[in-house]
């Protein structure tokens, strides 16, 4: 049985898929910016001094990463209006995911953390810096410089886990293609142009992220270059 693929049905609803790409980043966007919120701040709690609250942010943490994120998402959907909640499909979507990055990038974080050596930040705090401003330029940055390989490849995850958000129907790509699909009955084409746009989103975020690598160390790697030629690097901050 030979089959012939016809793209142009498919691509005659282009419209869909290039407002499900928008959908898609917007969610994303969004899963990022709490996640990350939430694994900097569980980080910081991870290794607090009280143990309680150490404690509850470790059992978070391995509730996330011992369930799958359809099933998080499910109880976020099925659970929320149980209790009085009313919330739509996509906002469903947007709290599961983070609340699954958000575990992820607490362990990260902690790792980059404690990597930073203690005597670093007693220096600072002994050159009379604030404690702040000892977290930001002594403990987050060069924490940030270790970690952005294995932090960026979960953000790219997460791009791509936002797929899942179609079981509960959340306006995303996947949906769109579901959509396209029931339509032109055109599976395989269908899917097909499904990967490759979300190979497209994947390497734009890789671009992001490698913008972003150039923003925040900049200054390290001018200082490095600096250090190497012997000389100031024009541009060094």
């Amino acid at each position: 049985m030979e089959y012939e693929m016809h793209f142009a049905p498919v691509l005659a609803y282009w419209p869909h898929f290039l407002t499900g790409a928008v959908q898609t980043l917007g969610l994303t966007g969004g899963a990022v910016f709490f996640g990350l919120t939430i694994g900097l701040f569980g980080a910081i709690a991870r290794d607090s001094r009280s143990k309680a609250v150490a404690g509850i942010v470790a059992i978070y943490v391995e509730i996330v990463r011992n369930t799958p994120m359809l099933v998080q998402m499910l109880i976020f959907f099925f659970a929320l209006p149980m209790v009085g909640i009313q919330i739509s499909a996509t906002a469903a979507a947007l709290m599961s995911i983070s609340f699954n990055l958000g575990a992820y990038a607490t362990e990260i974080i902690r790792a980059g953390i404690v990597a930073i050596p203690r005597t670093q930040i007693e220096a600072g705090l002994a050159l009379g810096m604030s404690r702040f401003r000892v977290m930001r330029h002594i403990v987050i940055i060069p924490a940030l410089r270790i970690i952005f390989p294995a932090l960026t490849g979960q953000l790219t995850l997460t791009l791509q886990g936002t797929s899942i958000a179609s079981a509960i129907s959340a306006a995303e790509l996947t949906s769109a293609a579901s959509f396209v699909e029931s339509i032109t009955f055109r599976s395989l084409e269908t899917y097909i142009v499904l990967a490759i746009v979300y190979i497209c989103l994947t390497f734009l975020f890789r671009l992001i992220y490698w913008l972003v690598s150039l923003v925040l160390f900049r200054r390290k790697r001018s200082l490095n270059l600096e250090k190497l030629s012997g000389s100031p690097v024009m541009g060094a901050q």
